[in-house]
């Protein structure tokens, strides 16, 4: 039964009837935690800004002060609620790697842009939230600057594993992350503790050395850093590192142990689209803006623009040890865009090294 101010005057714990809600609604982890800030994490964001880990993502550092706490991005926020969806992959997601000719595309990147996905639910999650408990609510997917995994470790959904991504024990690294916040007063859950232990083989895993010390990253180094963000040219030394990465890398999360307990995504927006499961290199290399957003219509790819994803398939073909890739890189060479003459030309320099060896 629902009172005059929109409340509802039940017994139900309305934590509890959040939680059954969002299972309801097809989140697959749901916590809750106080919308207070955590001096602890707000240090490690300062520090990690202080030395410059955040290389060209200047949104970062310009919103640094609204990102350090809940209350900091909206005042009357009281509690969190952290919700999780599933896109575990049905395959080996690291077996791309033994095709040169083909790109690897990160797990969350081959089917539908999870934003709009997860979204979608979050809104629904909320208007129920206010027409049964009442209170003010604002939802949050990635783009707004929220610390969204030391949130979903404080609601217990996971921990931060010390490649700083959230693992958890029952869906391991796999988990979109979504949030609620809103200004009732919820009985919070108890945050996650770390399972880790003496384990680093997310660490030993990273192809560019991007996690040289536990809980800490380098995204100047990060693969997926480099394929998806920067928009500068990128290190040489680094390109001969990214194998056939050409959009994000799952080396990290793939290797992790507490993947055993994860299935696979029921969710059939986010299995993954039959031209990105491994796509040939040839064919991106080929792209013009136009035939790039035809292609990545509705995809999470298609925010990284044409120019970043060529040159990236221009890095892979350079790595790739394919002397049939050489014409279709050698075309890029006086390409509009700079950023893709410059991987072309260390591409070109690779394969006519490996032509000179073969001879």
């Amino acid at each position: 039964m629902t009172s005059d101010d929109g409340t509802n005057s039940d017994d139900t714990d309305p934590a509890s009837d959040i939680r059954s809600k969002a299972r309801a609604l097809g989140f697959d982890a749901v916590g809750i935690t106080r919308a207070n800030a955590d001096p602890d994490q707000e240090a490690a964001l300062r520090q990690f800004l202080k030395l410059g880990r955040h290389g060209d993502m200047d949104w970062m550092l310009a919103k640094a002060d609204r990102r350090v706490s809940p209350t900091a991005l909206w005042p009357d926020v009281r509690s969190v609620v952290v919700l999780g969806m599933n896109y575990g992959p049905a395959t080996d997601p690291l077996a791309i790697h033994g095709m040169p000719d083909r790109g690897a595309v990160s797990v969350y990147a081959q089917g539908r842009d999870y934003h709009d996905v997860v979204k979608k639910r979050l809104k629904e999650l909320a208007r129920w939230m206010v027409s049964t408990h009442g209170g003010d609510v604002k939802v949050f997917v990635d783009t707004a600057p929220v610390m969204e995994k030391p949130l979903a470790a404080r609601a217990g959904i996971g921990w931060q594993g010390k490649h700083t991504n959230l693992v958890s024990r029952e869906f391991g690294s796999w988990l979109f992350l979504g949030e609620v916040f809103t200004t009732l007063e919820l009985v919070p859950d108890t945050p996650e503790v770390d399972h880790c232990g003496s384990c680093d083989l997310c660490q030993r895993a990273c192809p560019t050395g991007a996690l040289d010390e536990a809980y800490r990253i380098d995204a100047t180094r990060c693969v997926s850093y480099l394929t998806i963000e920067t928009k500068s040219g990128i290190d040489p030394e680094l390109m001969g590192r990214m194998g056939n990465r050409i959009y994000g890398c799952d080396d990290c999360l793939a290797v992790c142990p507490w993947n055993k307990f994860e299935n696979a995504t029921s969710e059939s927006a986010f299995h993954p689209r039959a031209e990105l499961a491994a796509p040939r290199l040839a064919d991106i290399l080929d792209l013009d803006d136009t035939g790039f957003r035809q292609v990545f219509a509705g995809s999470p790819i298609k925010r990284s623009g044409r120019d970043r994803f060529v040159r990236n398939a221009a890095v892979a073909a350079g790595n790739s040890g394919c002397s049939e890739l050489l014409p279709a890189v050698q075309a890029l060479l006086s390409d509009t865009s700079h950023m893709v003459q410059q991987a072309a030309q260390w591409a070109c320099d690779q394969l006519i090294r490996l032509d000179n060896r073969q001879e």
